[in-house]
């Protein structure tokens, strides 16, 4: 039985580098693997892209969260945001322990601009409750973002007990932290760079972050680390991990 969790969020830019020259997702695979998570949550994630498919020839022949999974964690589910004539792409969770269930609940603002949030009950080894996990992509504009806010306040008023553990986490675009207000006061949850710093990490653009839209926010669980990885020529976010100790 374990009380402490390493918990990991990123925004993978579809496997492919800053301007989309080069595919780096087997170079993110290693670089996932280092982080030595438990949980990752992963943003733009690309299953089927058939003219990338033709454009690289290393492009890998599964969906990329089984690509990413590999040998290390065993469970994984897929919530698909942006479907087109190509491909599509949507979140991802990888875990180490089982996924007994989950859903992807669309709260796309417009059809331009595809959105969802994937939510998993993990059950892990010791625990009497299930883990309830969050994988979210908000969208760029204020408006939108607010109500994609409230569809997930609601969605954990519905379905998590206050007293389950709850980790949410992922590509917010919420430079305004909207979120603080509409989201973690209301449900009492804590963003763990907030714990540890006193304001989420500066994530965009991974070469010079500026702006803070990645976050990890949790309920039931005190914060031990929060780390900001920067990596010069992968995505155009960087990956975030937490160590959290179930309270």
């Amino acid at each position: 039985m374990t009380d402490t969790l390493h918990v990991a969020t990123y925004n993978i830019h579809k496997g492919l580098s800053l301007f989309n020259r080069r595919l780096i997702i087997h170079d993110l695979r290693d670089r996932l693997r280092g982080l030595g998570a438990d949980l990752v949550f992963l943003q733009e994630v690309q299953v089927l892209h058939e003219h990338r498919l033709q454009r690289f020839d290393n492009w890998p022949a599964e969906p990329q969260y089984e690509f990413l999974a590999d040998s290390v964690w065993h469970n994984f589910a897929y919530g698909r945001n942006a479907v087109y004539d190509r491909g599509h792409h949507g979140n991802a969770i990888l875990s180490r322990f089982p996924i007994v269930r989950w859903d992807n609940e669309d709260v796309s603002a417009h059809r331009f601009e595809s959105r969802g949030l994937l939510h998993c009950e993990i059950q892990v080894p010791g625990w009497r409750e299930v883990l309830h996990c969050v994988c979210v992509h908000l969208a760029f504009t204020a408006g939108s973002r607010r109500r994609q806010l409230w569809a997930l306040r609601e969605r954990i008023d519905r379905l998590v007990p206050e007293h389950a553990p709850l980790v949410v986490a992922g590509d917010f675009n919420d430079w305004r932290d909207d979120a603080a207000a509409n989201l973690a006061r209301p449900l009492g949850l804590h963003e763990v760079f907030e714990q540890t710093d006193g304001d989420p990490a500066r994530t965009y653009p991974s070469v010079l972050p500026l702006l803070r839209l990645d976050r990890i926010y949790v309920r039931g669980f005190s914060v031990r680390a929060a780390r900001v990885h920067h990596g010069r020529r992968m995505s155009d976010h960087a990956a975030l991990t937490s160590t959290i100790v179930r309270a």
